[in-house]
Protein backbone atom coordinates (compact mmCIF):
# COMPACT_ATOMS: atom_id res chain seq x y z
CA UNK A 1 0.00 0.00 0.00
CA UNK A 2 2.66 2.54 0.98
CA UNK A 3 4.57 1.55 -2.43
CA UNK A 4 1.30 2.46 -3.86
CA UNK A 5 1.20 5.82 -2.48
CA UNK A 6 4.23 6.87 -3.65
CA UNK A 7 3.80 5.68 -6.90
CA UNK A 8 0.42 7.66 -7.29
CA UNK A 9 2.21 10.93 -5.72
CA UNK A 10 5.14 10.21 -7.97
CA UNK A 11 2.44 10.25 -10.99
CA UNK A 12 0.65 13.11 -10.11
CA UNK A 13 3.77 15.40 -9.65
CA UNK A 14 5.07 13.94 -12.70
CA UNK A 15 1.31 14.80 -14.06
CA UNK A 16 1.55 18.89 -12.89
CA UNK A 17 4.64 19.39 -14.00
CA UNK A 18 3.88 18.12 -17.25
CA UNK A 19 0.69 20.68 -17.43
CA UNK A 20 2.60 23.83 -16.03
CA UNK A 21 4.90 23.74 -18.37
CA UNK A 22 2.50 23.76 -21.33
CA UNK A 23 0.90 26.29 -19.26
CA UNK A 24 3.92 28.52 -19.04
CA UNK A 25 4.06 28.12 -22.74
CA UNK A 26 0.87 30.24 -22.88
CA UNK A 27 2.15 32.71 -21.35
CA UNK A 28 5.41 32.91 -23.45
CA UNK A 29 3.34 33.39 -26.46
CA UNK A 30 1.03 35.92 -24.70
CA UNK A 31 4.60 37.77 -24.33
CA UNK A 32 5.96 37.71 -27.66
CA UNK A 33 2.83 37.99 -29.96
CA UNK A 34 4.77 40.88 -31.53
CA UNK A 35 7.70 38.51 -32.02
CA UNK A 36 8.10 37.07 -35.77
CA UNK A 37 9.52 33.66 -34.49
CA UNK A 38 6.88 32.07 -32.44
CA UNK A 39 6.92 28.65 -35.04
CA UNK A 40 6.28 25.10 -34.18
CA UNK A 41 10.38 24.48 -33.58
CA UNK A 42 10.67 27.46 -31.31
CA UNK A 43 8.02 27.06 -29.46
CA UNK A 44 9.44 23.09 -29.17
CA UNK A 45 12.64 24.68 -27.99
CA UNK A 46 11.06 27.05 -25.25
CA UNK A 47 8.87 24.35 -23.83
CA UNK A 48 11.57 21.40 -23.79
CA UNK A 49 9.25 19.07 -25.90
CA UNK A 50 10.15 17.57 -28.91
CA UNK A 51 8.62 19.48 -31.95
CA UNK A 52 7.43 15.87 -33.46
CA UNK A 53 4.93 15.89 -30.27
CA UNK A 54 4.11 19.42 -28.96
CA UNK A 55 1.30 19.42 -31.17
CA UNK A 56 -0.34 16.24 -30.60
CA UNK A 57 0.36 17.37 -26.53
CA UNK A 58 -0.63 20.92 -27.16
CA UNK A 59 -4.14 20.21 -28.79
CA UNK A 60 -4.77 16.99 -25.69
CA UNK A 61 -4.47 19.33 -22.75
CA UNK A 62 -6.17 22.58 -24.58
CA UNK A 63 -8.00 21.94 -27.05
CA UNK A 64 -6.48 23.64 -30.24
CA UNK A 65 -3.18 23.08 -31.88
CA UNK A 66 -0.16 25.63 -31.33
CA UNK A 67 -0.32 27.21 -34.41
CA UNK A 68 -4.11 27.94 -34.11
CA UNK A 69 -3.90 29.21 -31.16
CA UNK A 70 -1.25 31.99 -31.65
CA UNK A 71 -2.91 32.70 -34.97
CA UNK A 72 -5.96 33.49 -32.94
CA UNK A 73 -4.17 35.18 -30.17
CA UNK A 74 -2.94 37.37 -32.33
CA UNK A 75 -5.70 38.17 -33.80
CA UNK A 76 -7.36 38.32 -30.47
CA UNK A 77 -5.11 41.49 -30.04
CA UNK A 78 -5.34 42.74 -33.44
CA UNK A 79 -9.38 43.36 -33.31
CA UNK A 80 -8.70 45.02 -29.67
CA UNK A 81 -6.14 47.21 -31.07
CA UNK A 82 -8.64 47.89 -34.06
CA UNK A 83 -11.47 48.91 -31.98
CA UNK A 84 -10.15 50.79 -28.95
CA UNK A 85 -6.26 51.81 -30.10
CA UNK A 86 -7.70 54.28 -33.06
CA UNK A 87 -3.89 55.72 -33.12
CA UNK A 88 -2.53 52.65 -34.40
CA UNK A 89 -2.60 52.23 -37.96
CA UNK A 90 -4.30 48.70 -39.58
CA UNK A 91 -0.56 48.77 -41.43
CA UNK A 92 1.33 49.03 -38.32
CA UNK A 93 -1.06 46.51 -36.46
CA UNK A 94 -0.70 44.28 -39.30
CA UNK A 95 3.06 44.08 -39.46
CA UNK A 96 3.38 43.65 -36.01
CA UNK A 97 1.58 40.75 -36.25
CA UNK A 98 4.37 39.62 -38.45
CA UNK A 99 2.26 39.92 -41.79
CA UNK A 100 4.31 41.16 -44.55
CA UNK A 101 1.73 43.35 -46.02
CA UNK A 102 -1.87 44.26 -44.67
CA UNK A 103 -4.07 42.07 -47.79
CA UNK A 104 -2.08 39.01 -46.23
CA UNK A 105 -3.60 40.59 -42.85
CA UNK A 106 -7.03 41.48 -43.89
CA UNK A 107 -7.42 38.19 -45.38
CA UNK A 108 -6.92 36.46 -42.19
CA UNK A 109 -8.59 38.73 -40.00
CA UNK A 110 -11.95 38.74 -42.21
CA UNK A 111 -11.48 35.11 -42.44
CA UNK A 112 -12.11 34.94 -39.02
CA UNK A 113 -13.87 37.66 -38.23
CA UNK A 114 -15.91 37.83 -41.12
CA UNK A 115 -15.45 41.84 -41.48
CA UNK A 116 -11.82 43.67 -42.34
CA UNK A 117 -10.31 45.04 -40.10
CA UNK A 118 -11.13 48.47 -41.74
CA UNK A 119 -14.95 47.09 -41.55
CA UNK A 120 -13.95 46.14 -38.44
CA UNK A 121 -12.38 49.24 -36.79
CA UNK A 122 -15.55 51.31 -37.97
CA UNK A 123 -18.27 48.89 -36.83
CA UNK A 124 -17.51 45.69 -34.79
CA UNK A 125 -19.47 42.63 -35.04
CA UNK A 126 -18.80 41.56 -32.11
CA UNK A 127 -20.96 38.69 -31.69
CA UNK A 128 -19.02 37.18 -34.82
CA UNK A 129 -15.88 38.10 -33.03
CA UNK A 130 -16.92 36.57 -29.58
CA UNK A 131 -17.52 32.99 -31.36
CA UNK A 132 -14.14 32.82 -33.43
CA UNK A 133 -12.35 33.61 -29.73
CA UNK A 134 -14.40 31.03 -28.00
CA UNK A 135 -11.48 27.95 -28.11
CA UNK A 136 -9.12 30.38 -26.63
CA UNK A 137 -11.67 31.56 -23.91
CA UNK A 138 -12.23 27.76 -23.13
CA UNK A 139 -8.37 26.87 -22.80
CA UNK A 140 -7.41 30.44 -20.95
CA UNK A 141 -10.48 29.67 -18.20
CA UNK A 142 -9.59 25.97 -17.84
CA UNK A 143 -5.76 26.36 -17.47
CA UNK A 144 -4.39 29.82 -17.10
CA UNK A 145 -4.65 30.68 -13.38
CA UNK A 146 -4.92 33.90 -12.28
CA UNK A 147 -2.25 35.14 -10.28
CA UNK A 148 -3.38 37.66 -7.03
CA UNK A 149 -1.90 39.07 -3.69
CA UNK A 150 -0.95 36.29 -0.96
CA UNK A 151 -2.99 38.52 1.37
CA UNK A 152 -6.30 40.70 0.82
CA UNK A 153 -5.71 44.28 2.15
CA UNK A 154 -8.75 45.85 3.75
CA UNK A 155 -8.65 49.48 3.22
CA UNK A 156 -10.78 52.88 3.83
CA UNK A 157 -12.00 53.32 0.17
CA UNK A 158 -12.55 57.46 -0.14
CA UNK A 159 -15.69 59.19 -2.06
CA UNK A 160 -14.73 58.74 -5.46
CA UNK A 161 -16.95 60.73 -8.56
CA UNK A 162 -17.25 59.34 -11.76
CA UNK A 163 -18.18 59.90 -15.60
CA UNK A 164 -20.33 56.52 -15.96
CA UNK A 165 -21.06 54.75 -19.03
CA UNK A 166 -23.70 52.51 -18.43
CA UNK A 167 -23.85 49.03 -20.53
CA UNK A 168 -27.06 47.69 -20.24
CA UNK A 169 -27.87 44.02 -21.88
CA UNK A 170 -26.03 41.27 -23.42
CA UNK A 171 -22.08 40.98 -22.26
CA UNK A 172 -20.97 39.86 -25.61
CA UNK A 173 -21.88 43.57 -26.78
CA UNK A 174 -19.49 45.22 -24.15
CA UNK A 175 -17.35 46.05 -26.73
CA UNK A 176 -18.84 48.67 -28.16
CA UNK A 177 -19.72 50.72 -24.42
CA UNK A 178 -16.42 50.27 -24.21
CA UNK A 179 -15.67 52.31 -27.77
CA UNK A 180 -17.54 54.68 -26.89
CA UNK A 181 -16.19 55.42 -23.15
CA UNK A 182 -12.88 55.47 -24.72
CA UNK A 183 -14.07 57.99 -27.38
CA UNK A 184 -15.41 60.34 -24.79
CA UNK A 185 -12.05 60.08 -22.36
CA UNK A 186 -10.08 61.29 -25.57
CA UNK A 187 -12.38 63.98 -26.16
CA UNK A 188 -12.28 65.32 -22.64
CA UNK A 189 -8.95 64.52 -22.53
CA UNK A 190 -9.53 61.89 -19.81
CA UNK A 191 -6.95 59.46 -20.07
CA UNK A 192 -6.25 56.65 -17.76
CA UNK A 193 -3.11 58.39 -16.45
CA UNK A 194 -4.73 60.99 -14.77
CA UNK A 195 -8.30 59.76 -14.06
CA UNK A 196 -8.62 56.14 -12.77
CA UNK A 197 -10.56 53.47 -14.27
CA UNK A 198 -13.56 51.87 -12.67
CA UNK A 199 -15.93 49.26 -13.17
CA UNK A 200 -18.91 48.55 -11.05
CA UNK A 201 -20.39 44.80 -11.29
CA UNK A 202 -23.75 44.70 -10.34
CA UNK A 203 -24.39 41.07 -12.12
CA UNK A 204 -22.70 37.73 -12.03
CA UNK A 205 -22.47 37.19 -16.17
CA UNK A 206 -22.87 33.76 -15.33
CA UNK A 207 -25.88 33.82 -13.73
CA UNK A 208 -27.92 36.72 -15.47
CA UNK A 209 -29.95 36.39 -18.40
CA UNK A 210 -28.36 38.65 -21.14
CA UNK A 211 -30.76 41.49 -21.23
CA UNK A 212 -30.61 41.80 -17.51
CA UNK A 213 -27.08 41.66 -17.40
CA UNK A 214 -25.76 45.30 -16.03
CA UNK A 215 -22.13 47.09 -15.91
CA UNK A 216 -20.81 50.34 -15.49
CA UNK A 217 -17.79 52.05 -16.98
CA UNK A 218 -15.86 54.78 -15.19
CA UNK A 219 -13.64 57.41 -15.35
CA UNK A 220 -12.50 59.52 -12.14
CA UNK A 221 -13.86 63.10 -12.13
CA UNK A 222 -11.39 65.53 -9.97
CA UNK A 223 -13.51 68.35 -11.20
CA UNK A 224 -17.58 68.89 -12.91
CA UNK A 225 -16.77 68.00 -16.93
CA UNK A 226 -19.23 69.82 -19.27
CA UNK A 227 -19.83 66.29 -21.07
CA UNK A 228 -22.44 67.38 -24.27
CA UNK A 229 -23.50 63.79 -24.24
CA UNK A 230 -26.80 62.89 -22.58
CA UNK A 231 -25.63 59.13 -22.61
CA UNK A 232 -22.91 60.12 -20.19
CA UNK A 233 -24.14 60.13 -15.96
CA UNK A 234 -22.33 61.07 -13.36
CA UNK A 235 -22.35 58.75 -10.09
CA UNK A 236 -20.28 58.30 -6.98
CA UNK A 237 -18.68 55.58 -5.71
CA UNK A 238 -18.88 55.59 -1.62
CA UNK A 239 -16.10 55.83 0.82
CA UNK A 240 -16.08 52.98 3.10
CA UNK A 241 -14.09 49.90 4.17
CA UNK A 242 -13.44 47.26 1.18
CA UNK A 243 -11.43 44.33 0.60
CA UNK A 244 -8.89 44.62 -1.91
CA UNK A 245 -7.60 41.50 -4.05
CA UNK A 246 -5.07 42.01 -6.75
CA UNK A 247 -6.37 39.91 -10.09
CA UNK A 248 -3.10 39.68 -12.48
CA UNK A 249 -4.01 38.26 -15.90
CA UNK A 250 -6.76 38.07 -18.49
CA UNK A 251 -10.10 38.89 -17.74
CA UNK A 252 -11.20 34.97 -18.83
CA UNK A 253 -10.31 34.69 -15.02
CA UNK A 254 -11.42 37.65 -13.55
CA UNK A 255 -14.21 35.18 -12.42
CA UNK A 256 -11.89 32.39 -10.45
CA UNK A 257 -10.63 35.54 -8.71
CA UNK A 258 -13.90 36.84 -7.16
CA UNK A 259 -15.40 33.56 -6.97
CA UNK A 260 -12.25 32.98 -4.36
CA UNK A 261 -12.83 35.99 -2.71
CA UNK A 262 -16.36 35.32 -1.68
CA UNK A 263 -16.22 31.58 -1.27
CA UNK A 264 -12.62 31.38 0.84
CA UNK A 265 -11.89 34.75 2.10
CA UNK A 266 -15.06 36.44 2.77
CA UNK A 267 -16.30 32.98 5.58
CA UNK A 268 -12.94 33.27 7.43
CA UNK A 269 -12.32 36.94 7.32
CA UNK A 270 -15.26 37.25 10.02
CA UNK A 271 -16.71 40.43 7.93
CA UNK A 272 -20.19 41.66 6.60
CA UNK A 273 -21.21 43.37 3.39
CA UNK A 274 -22.44 46.38 2.73
CA UNK A 275 -24.55 47.09 0.15
CA UNK A 276 -22.53 48.40 -2.63
CA UNK A 277 -21.62 45.88 -5.37
CA UNK A 278 -18.18 44.58 -6.48
CA UNK A 279 -15.99 46.86 -8.28
CA UNK A 280 -12.76 46.90 -10.17
CA UNK A 281 -9.65 49.38 -10.54
CA UNK A 282 -8.45 48.84 -14.11
CA UNK A 283 -4.48 49.48 -13.21
CA UNK A 284 -2.60 47.98 -16.83
CA UNK A 285 -4.72 47.22 -19.83
CA UNK A 286 -4.87 44.56 -22.75
CA UNK A 287 -3.48 45.01 -25.12
CA UNK A 288 -1.12 47.58 -24.29
CA UNK A 289 0.18 45.18 -21.98
CA UNK A 290 0.43 41.22 -22.66
CA UNK A 291 -3.30 39.38 -21.30
CA UNK A 292 -1.28 37.61 -18.50
CA UNK A 293 0.39 41.07 -16.98
CA UNK A 294 -3.47 43.00 -16.85
CA UNK A 295 -4.14 43.76 -13.42
CA UNK A 296 -7.47 44.61 -12.25
CA UNK A 297 -7.93 45.68 -8.02
CA UNK A 298 -11.15 43.82 -7.32
CA UNK A 299 -12.93 45.78 -4.38
CA UNK A 300 -15.53 44.23 -2.10
CA UNK A 301 -17.61 46.77 -0.11
CA UNK A 302 -17.72 46.33 3.93
CA UNK A 303 -19.60 47.12 7.00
Amino acid sequence: MEESTRSFAAGANTTEAYVARLRDLLRYIDAHLADENLSLEHLSQIAHVSKFHLQRQFAALFGIGPFRYVQLTRLKRDAHQLAFRSSRSVLEIALESGYEAPEAFARAFKKLCGQSPSEFRSEPRWDRWQDSYEPIRNARITHMKPTTREQVEIVDFPETSVAVFEHRGDPGLLGETIRRFIDWRKRNRLPPSISATFNILYDDPEDTEPEEFRFDLCAEMKHEIGNGDPIVKTKSIPAGRCAVLRHVGSDNTLGESIRWLYSDWLPQSGESLRDFPLFLRRVRFFPDVPEHEAISDIYLPLE
